[in-house]
């Protein structure tokens, strides 16, 4: 069987990894990949947007299923495009992907089906947005209201960073046409949960849930990142959360998708705000989250491929998903300076003394001429630990970062640290 995976992340080096211990023994392809990838799977030097390319080599070469892990090919429109040719390709359609490609159409679907979720209001010229900060109080949230690769949610703790932020968006287009659209949102204050879930449009079945970090420096300061690490299982929802998630939150967007004639197959990853007995959807992503997937299928027991065609096949009611009792955390080690500015094509050295029960997942890496790996993105590498207990794990993550170096890098020391 050949499988080609659709990236270049942590995430999709998670997913290779995980489908490598398939019983079944696919032959793994991926696009663009990455230097740790090459050890797993073939990398094929496609970039994730070039669609065409893409369905062309898929068709060249047989593929069996192709499996899309970033957000950008689902928003425009891979699945569509495979499935017309015919090809098996796991993933949401263009129409459901809106669900991370507009906030405005989460929001809409949130409040819609009654999902909690923070109050917000939508503009489209600037004008109006700036004449709605008066109906928040401080701090409140903007979001771009398409992609802007994790970076397009502003805090702005006064009126007048708002107003700034307002014109950078809208204005100085900082994140281009994703910003032809604002979201303004009420701030909500509590602890975030991530959880991921395979959707087959009938069934929703959630995976263990993981804790993220988004923010960039030790104790959530500095600006928002797409990950600077996580853990799983979570600290805070036990099972009478879970009970109320599955059914405030979960069930309600079947029904959702079913009433408003939405056809979602893939993943469904629900960003969560927890506030005491409060909890309210802060955000849907349609893929795996990255870190979290790098915590999540590494204690996952069951095949993932299996589970990849029960939801293709529309009978995801059949699975029972099962978790070890072990913890795992993940840090992220990432350039100098991200999630602004950073810089590139720094060696990275140490990679061989990492102990052998630490997995590196490589998030943004590349191999030079010489087969150096270079760093080749902001987030660069995910170290990622499986202990009995979180602290163990924890500690075991962080020997594995303490091997490794390269120039100008940086990590958060206080990933799953209570």
């Amino acid at each position: 069987m050949k499988i080609l995976i659709i990236g270049s992340g942590g995430r999709e080096h998670a997913i290779a990894y995980k489908l490598s211990q398939s019983e079944s023994k696919p032959e793994l392809f991926v696009a663009p990949g990455n230097a740790g990838m090459s050890t797993i799977a073939t990398c094929v030097p496609l970039a994730v947007d070039n669609l065409e390319g893409l369905l062309s080599f898929a068709v060249l070469e047989k593929i069996d299923l192709t499996i899309v892990g970033p957000e950008l090919p689902l928003v425009l429109g891979i699945v569509d495009l495979f499935e017309a040719e015919g090809l098996k390709i796991f993933g949401p359609k263009r129409y459901a992907a809106q669900f991370e490609g507009s906030k405005d159409f989460t929001k809409a679907f949130l409040q819609r089906h009654h999902i909690p979720t923070a109050k917000s209001e939508t503009h489209v010229d600037l004008t109006s947005a700036l004449e709605a900060l008066s109906r928040f109080t401080y701090p409140l949230v903007i979001k771009a209201d398409g992609l802007a690769a994790g970076k397009g949610v502003i805090i702005a703790a006064t009126k007048s960073e708002a107003e700034t932020a307002l014109s950078e968006i809208m204005a100085q287009r900082i994140f281009g046409n994703s910003g032809s659209k604002v979201v303004i949102e009420a701030f909500l204050k509590g602890i975030e949960a991530s959880i991921l879930c395979f959707v087959d449009g009938e069934t929703i079945l959630p995976m263990s849930p993981a804790q993220d970090y988004k923010k960039a420096m030790d104790g959530d300061e500095g600006l928002n990142t797409g990950g600077m690490g996580t853990y799983s299982p979570s600290q805070i929802i036990d099972e009478t959360l879970m009970y109320r998630i599955q059914n405030e939150i979960l069930n309600p967007f079947i029904s959702g998708i079913k009433k408003d004639d939405i056809d979602f197959k893939g993943i469904l990853f629900v960003g969560i705000m927890i506030d005491g007995d409060e909890i309210n959807v802060l955000e849907y992503n349609v893929r795996m989250g990255d870190p979290e997937t790098e915590v999540t299928l590494c204690r996952m027991e069951n095949d993932l491929l299996e589970v990849i065609d029960a939801v293709l096949e529309k009978r995801l009611v059949e699975v029972k998903l099962r978790w070890s009792e072990q913890s795992a955390v993940c840090v992220i080690m990432a350039s100098g300076g991200y999630p602004a500015e950073y810089e590139k094509d720094k060696v990275i050295s140490g990679l061989e003394a990492v102990p052998e029960d630490v997995m590196v997942y490589h998030c943004g890496t590349k191999l030079d001429a010489e087969a150096n790996i270079l760093t080749n993105g902001g987030r660069v590498l995910g170290i990622t630990a499986k202990a009995d207990t979180l602290d163990a794990a924890r500690t075991l993550a962080y020997q594995g970062v303490s091997k490794i170096y390269f120039e100008k890098m940086s990590y958060r020391t206080d990933i799953a640290r209570f």
